[in-house]
């Protein structure tokens, strides 16, 4: 049984006062606008998986196991805070890690209600052969513009998820990263 096709509905181009030539230019600018965005988007996945390839980790562990080596024990609620994490999305990047025997965990001392994160003498191995994560080189570029640069950057990229009714969705580092 066939189905009605969906009714035409207006281009949202057709509601605007534009003549030919206008909406073509239009046209033409959205689709750059479209093209770069899925540019990131397509970045971002195959960085993911070269990391994955490289060290078997996900850019997610690895920067777990950065901010260990960085900041020393943390505790889980720390660790999350820091990463910008949820506390579950932490533990299950901490199980897979442990697994693999590339940290460990240990009650406190002190207050037996907390956990602190260490990593082994394997992931101080792994990281130091580690291609640098996206977000690192995403910095290290980001940081060289003059900072009017930035700030238009950062207003484009706002303007954009307003755009696409994205303003209201909770970001956290786990958007930027695949599989934990």
């Amino acid at each position: 049984m066939m189905q009605n096709p969906q009714p035409h509905t207006p281009h949202s181009l057709d509601t605007l006062d534009l003549n030919p030539v206008e909406k073509e230019h239009l046209l033409n600018q959205i689709e750059e606008v479209l093209v770069a965005l899925r540019r990131v988007i397509r970045a971002t996945d195959l960085h993911s998986k070269y990391l994955a390839k490289t060290t078997s980790l996900t850019a997610p562990q690895i920067l777990l196991l950065q901010t260990l080596r960085a900041k020393g024990q943390l505790t889980i609620g720390e660790l999350a805070q820091d990463m910008s994490l949820s506390q579950a999305t932490v533990t299950t990047i901490l199980d897979r890690l442990e697994k693999r025997q590339l940290v460990f965990r240990q009650r406190s001392q002190t207050d037996k209600r907390k956990v602190h994160a260490y990593m082994t003498e394997a992931a101080t191995e792994m990281l130091i052969n580690a291609p640098i994560p996206l977000q690192d080189r995403f910095t290290r570029e980001f940081s060289k513009l003059q900072e009017w640069e930035q700030l238009m950057i950062i207003a484009s990229l706002q303007r954009v998820a307003q755009m696409m009714d994205a303003q209201d969705i909770p970001v956290t580092k786990e958007a930027f990263d695949f599989p934990v």
